[in-house]
């Protein structure tokens, strides 16, 4: 799956997940009211990609971090949605738990 794939699959599950509708989401990420439903509509069709100032602040407005709305596989997207909401105490320390367990 490609990255306009990959992005408009996670950035649609991001959205449903936050229970807000395409133009509530545009309008979160400061895109003009009016066009808001249609832009959100293009991003999760694969139509259109954003520019990465548009992904930073979608990204925000749903609550996830950027790299999840490109990551294809699933597990990994969903660990990296979790642990970007982890505290930075508890975040080292699952790097040091993952790390450690790698050899």
């Amino acid at each position: 799956m490609g990255a306009p794939a990959v992005f408009a699959l996670r950035l649609r599950a991001a959205r449903e997940a936050r229970g807000v509708s395409q133009k509530q989401l545009g309008i979160l990420a400061g895109v003009d009211e009016f066009a808001a439903s249609a832009r959100i509509n293009q991003y999760e069709r694969g139509k259109h990609m954003p520019d990465l100032h548009t992904v930073q602040r979608l990204a925000q407005a749903l609550d996830v971090p950027q790299s999840y709305l490109f990551e294809p596989r699933d597990d990994l997207a969903t660990l990296i949605r979790l642990a970007g909401h982890l505290p930075e105490t508890r975040l080292r320390a699952l790097i040091t738990m993952l790390d450690d367990t790698d050899g």
